[in-house]
């Protein structure tokens, strides 16, 4: 991407963002095929990346890869949609090193530090690891991600606001500001189990199920318009049929994760049944 072929200077941001998107979803490969051989090859790479550790790895790129994508694509989609420059390209880039950073260590610690001493080193009441299946980022990591979703919303939001306002970057700013919600309920760690899965469930279900798609559909609206010509009256009705949907069935299909801890039957053909 040149930045002399871009309509905005500050949409050059987001070649920082696709790039390391695309070299963390080489790298989840990398730990996805590792893990897959593991199953075959019980003692592959032992004792230097265990199977619960490289499982870790692998899940947890997984989010940063696609939260890197849609911050690229935000910060390239914005501008256009708002019809003005971003309001501070220079905290896009420092958020984007900051989350880099704070992304490498975290993986690094999963890698080097045995996973039970990474627990015995951060069990205190500052720096717990909390050790929840796919939230196992020390607090510290959670609270850098909080930090970087505020940043980012502050952005695109003040962008937003101070510009041009279509259906489609008020979706986008809709799907941003759930992202910096739900994800906070990751910090919540009560000791009821059943408690603890209920709102698990909210940023593992609907942070990435409910949330996010209403990123991706701003996104893959404002990619049809550009591509296809299509009249934007026509793609923004669609818009809100799909985000419609995906609050619906996000919302309500979490349920068919509530019935396997104890909640009523109900849950499970109501869940399931706008799930499927």
């Amino acid at each position: 991407m040149q930045a002399t072929t871009l309509k905005y200077k500050s949409q050059a941001v987001a070649k920082y963002y696709f790039v390391a998107a695309l070299v963390l979803f080489t790298a989840q490969i990398i730990f996805g095929i590792t893990l897959g051989l593991q199953y075959v090859i019980g003692d592959l790479a032992f004792p230097y990346i265990p199977f619960n550790q490289a499982r870790m790895v692998h899940t947890n790129l997984l989010i940063v890869w696609l939260l890197f994508g849609f911050m690229g694509a935000a910060y390239y989609m914005v501008p256009e949609e708002s019809e003005r420059e971003l309001v501070a390209p220079w905290l896009a880039h420092l958020m984007f090193w900051i989350f880099l950073v704070a992304g490498a260590l975290t993986v690094l610690g999963y890698l080097m530090v045995p996973y039970a001493k990474l627990a015995e080193l951060t069990q205190n009441t500052l720096l717990p690891t909390m050790g929840r299946e796919f939230l196992e980022q020390p607090t510290i990591t959670k609270v850098g991600i909080v930090i970087v979703a505020l940043a980012f919303l502050f952005n695109v939001g003040l962008t937003v606001l101070k510009g041009r306002k279509t259906v489609v970057n008020l979706v986008l700013l809709l799907g941003l500001l759930g992202l910096a919600v739900f994800f906070l309920f990751s910090f919540y760690n009560p000791e009821n189990l059943v408690l603890d899965k209920y709102y698990w469930w909210w940023v593992v279900h609907l942070w990435v199920e409910g949330v996010w798609e209403l990123i991706l559909g701003s996104i893959l609206a404002f990619v049809l318009i550009k591509t296809t010509g299509v009249d934007r009256e026509v793609v923004e009705k669609w818009l809100y049929v799909i985000i419609a949907m995906t609050l619906t069935t996000g919302i309500i299909g979490t349920g068919h994760h509530y019935y396997w801890i104890g909640t009523p039957d109900y849950w499970q053909w109501w869940g399931s049944v706008f799930s499927a």
